[in-house]
């Protein structure tokens, strides 16, 4: 019973300890030197405890979890786990300066907080730091007005003309430190956007209009504070002409984002104000006119003017995006509303820009910049430059309030109102040692702004204990590589535990690879050694047993056991398998071939009913039971076959109540008082037969037969007989009679009720007809009085005489 607790044990360690290793990234590792270890998740340690290993472990089971380094049994004072670090190299606080102050030079401002860290990073272990933002108040502006000067533009030059002024008063609400530019453009000087006949390259318009020559881009005032010079350089400017709808548009926006000598950009607040009232040629479509080169993203302003339109394609519009963010430039696309569709998409691609709809002739726009102007400066959206491989970067932005904000993943905050101050927390974390650990910077600003934080990234790709690494050491079989950190590090052409191999000598460098069974983690099964990358197994302290196979996976005593015995000594074990002696299978050889148990009184196996398994029969057939399947108490027959038996013994009647005790004492009886009694079929543990049979009195007795596990036959009997009772005549009698007189009585009120309905309607008849009745006899036109009247004509008169 021991032997199989420590062996249930065993196993439930081994699946644990398995369970473990699977999701344990510092095993999975396999690192063979502690900064591999260290690079592998910042829970991986080192123990350099030179005596740390156990036989059968090899030098990357030191690179554990550090819980489970201890308790393995690591001093903690002996395991290896640094970890980074952070610096704040430059840190100015934010300005709090107010308009009226005096101004201040745009790099004595201070809107982002801090300025420079320096972080050290341990592979998965994150660096996590504040980035303060704050709006600083009458923060400088520089806006270059950027103007499409094709034909259909006439009317909105007119109103431009007089912005330089209008703008500068309005903006001076913003800020004291204002500067405005402006610049035209139209399209590339080639055909097919251009009409190149010597006429047209004049004059492009039509009739008696004069219009300029037509060109590309034209740098017409560099940034200026002089308002009034503004108004008179745009009022000198003329309209020129084009082919095709579509702008040359970007061209213009790439020569003002690269050119900041020309354009006069300051390190401050930059706005562009790119106005059109038509779409816009993008890469490719310089194919047209047999232009193939991309856009070098380069400065080629001569005398102001865009020299290259002719020779390179427009540019991409992710090239644009990546030239206006370089140069840290805010657009304002201000478009009549027929094209605000599709600038507005356009502003989807852009960080940081706006779209405004322009009206028929320019004389909204001072209203539409400084609306853009507050939407963009009240958005803060940060952005960092490329990142080292393996570097990852996340944003939570703390916004007004303490609000917490997940736009852009983090990096933006909208509805900032100047003096506000928000907070972005920022977390950078590294996977492994990029480019060998030297040192990377990463920049951070916000969208739109010049202001920047500087990290330097430093990575930690060793341990301390590396520094005290001692080459050539003896402990490396006879200097064959460098003792560092309680193991050897084998050099070029050796590996080994103790680089005691060559590499020409084995398959591969990863020794103990050869050495797990089926790409496992447990090195030749964790039964021996894995010696140049062959296993060698440990030896037992019992001769008899051992370790065996390619792996040392099997062995000669751990098979199964049957009657505390190896193979229920009825074999031999083999790779932990169980090898029968002849007559005997089973995985523990307990079954015997030997049928001769099996067979029943007519010689068949199971009496054919069954088949015999290890010396016992199963029965196929439920209804039949017992060591041979003989056994049949649920068969039709059974209760008539029983009958006589139960009948003498339970009540002493029946045709065998004189030798009842001589052929009936071969089952156990048992009485019960009623049916319910009886043993159920869904209670017991064997079938169950119920039988009903009549005496020679016809008496009904209720009893049950069935065969126990034990083979017993049991008889279940309810003690009293079920008799049927005679009849009773006078009941019946007086029920017949009873029956007569009443149906008799029941007819005779019938027939009076019938005749009483028919009294009833032949009376109310009578007097329906005596009701309709009009006239009686003297109104009977057909009625002759019996009486007659007559007069005598001479009654009355006086004799005549004669």
């Amino acid at each position: 019973m021991d032997l199989k607790l420590l062996l249930i044990s065993t196993l439930l360690v081994f699946c644990y300890s398995n369970a473990q290793k699977e999701g344990n990234e510092c095993i999975n590792a396999n690192a063979k030197y502690c900064g591999e270890c260290i690079q592998a998740g910042a829970k991986c340690g080192w123990c350099k405890d030179p005596d740390f290993l156990k036989q059968g472990e090899t030098v990357s089971t030191r690179c554990d979890e550090l819980q489970s380094l201890i308790k393995r049994g690591c001093n903690e004072a002996m395991i290896e786990n640094p970890h980074g670090e952070r610096r704040v190299l430059e840190n100015k606080a934010v300005t709090n300066r107010k308009k009226g102050e005096g101004k201040l030079k745009p790099e004595d401002i201070t809107q982002i907080q801090p300025q420079k860290l320096s972080l050290t990073l341990r592979s998965g272990e994150p660096q996590s730091f504040d980035l303060k933002f704050k709006r600083a108040e009458d923060y400088p502006i520089d806006l270059y007005y950027l103007m499409d000067l094709s034909y259909s533009m006439k009317d909105d030059l007119e109103n431009v003309k007089n912005l330089g002024t209008s703008l500068m008063l309005e903006m001076s609400k913003i800020t004291s430190d204002f500067r405005i530019g402006f610049g035209s453009f139209v399209e590339k000087t080639v055909m097919p956007y251009i009409s190149t006949t010597p006429a047209k390259l004049l004059n492009p318009c039509t009739g008696d209009q004069n219009c300029t020559s037509p060109f590309s881009y034209k740098n017409v005032l560099k940034l200026t504070s002089d308002g009034k010079r503004f108004n008179t350089l745009v009022g000198q400017q003329q309209i020129s002409g084009n082919l095709d709808s579509p702008e040359g548009g970007f061209d213009a926006i790439m020569q003002v984002a690269v050119c900041g000598d020309q354009i006069g950009w300051r390190n401050v607040t930059r706005l562009l104000v790119f106005s059109t009232d038509a779409g816009f040629h993008f890469a490719g479509d310089g194919k047209l006119g047999g232009i193939v080169l991309p856009n070098d993203g380069k400065c080629h302003l001569e005398n102001n003017m865009y020299t290259m339109s002719h020779y390179y394609d427009y540019p991409s519009i992710a090239h644009l995006v990546q030239k206006l963010s370089d140069n840290n430039i805010q657009t304002i696309f201000a478009v009549t509303g027929e094209f605000q569709p599709v600038y507005q998409e356009l502003k989807n691609l852009i960080p940081k820009s706006a779209v405004g709809i322009l009206s028929d002739n320019s004389s909204n726009v001072i209203n539409l910049i400084i609306d853009a102007y507050n939407s963009l400066s009240s958005e803060v959206i940060l952005e960092n430059s490329k990142l080292p491989e393996g570097v990852s970067i996340a944003y939570t932005a703390r916004c007004k309030n303490g609000v917490v904000s997940e736009g852009e993943n983090g990096r933006k905050c909208s509805n900032i109102s100047i003096g506000d101050e928000v907070t972005f927390s920022i977390s950078v974390t590294s996977k492994g040692c990029p480019k060998k650990g030297k040192p990377e910077t990463i920049k951070i600003k916000p969208l739109g702004f010049t202001e920047e934080v500087e990290i330097t990234l430093h990575f930690i790709c060793e341990c301390e204990c590396h520094k005290d690494g001692i080459k050539n050491s003896q402990l490396c079989h006879f200097g064959n590589g460098t003792y560092e950190c309680g193991a050897c590090k084998c050099n070029d052409g050796r590996v080994g535990r103790r680089c005691e191999c060559s590499s020409n000598d084995v398959a591969t460098e990863d020794m103990d690879r050869t050495c797990r069974k089926d790409n496992g983690t447990d090195i030749c099964s964790n039964n021996g050694d894995c010696v140049c990358g062959t296993c060698e197994c440990k030896k037992r302290d019992n001769p008899e047993e051992r370790y065996s196979g390619q792996y040392c996976e099997c062995d000669n005593f751990n098979c199964d056991r049957s009657g505390n015995k190896l193979c229920g000594g009825h074999g031999r074990c083999e790779c932990r398998v169980c090898i029968c002696d002849p007559m005997w299978t089973g995985s523990a050889c307990d079954c015997s071939l030997d049928n001769s148990t099996c067979l029943a009184s007519n010689k068949q196996i199971c009496n054919g009913r069954g088949t015999c398994e290890c010396g016992t029969c199963k029965c196929t057939d439920p209804k039949f039971q017992g060591p041979t399947c003989e056994t049949c108490p649920t068969c039709p027959g059974v209760c008539t076959e029983h009958k006589e038996c139960v009948q003498c013994r339970a009540f002493g009647t029946g045709e065998k109540k004189d030798t009842c005790e001589r052929d009936c004492s071969y089952f156990n009886l048992i009485k019960v008082k009623d049916r319910d009694k009886l043993p159920q079929p869904n209670d017991a543990t064997y079938p169950v037969m119920h039988c009903k049979e009549r005496d020679a009195n016809d008496c009904w007795f209720y009893y049950t037969y069935a065969v126990n596990n034990n083979t017993e036959k049991e008889v279940h009997v309810v003690d009293t007989l079920d008799c049927p009772a005679g009849p009773d005549i006078i009941p019946i009698v007086a029920g017949v009679v009873a029956g007569i007189v009443l149906i008799g009585l029941a007819l005779l009120l019938i027939w009076k009720l019938l005749m009483i309905i028919h009294d009833r309607r032949e009376f109310a008849k009578f007097e329906k007809e005596k009701m309709n009745a009009k006239w009686d006899t003297q109104e009977n036109p057909i009625y002759k009085s019996p009486i007659n009247k007559f007069q005598n004509p001479n009654y009355g008169r006086k004799a005549a005489v004669l």
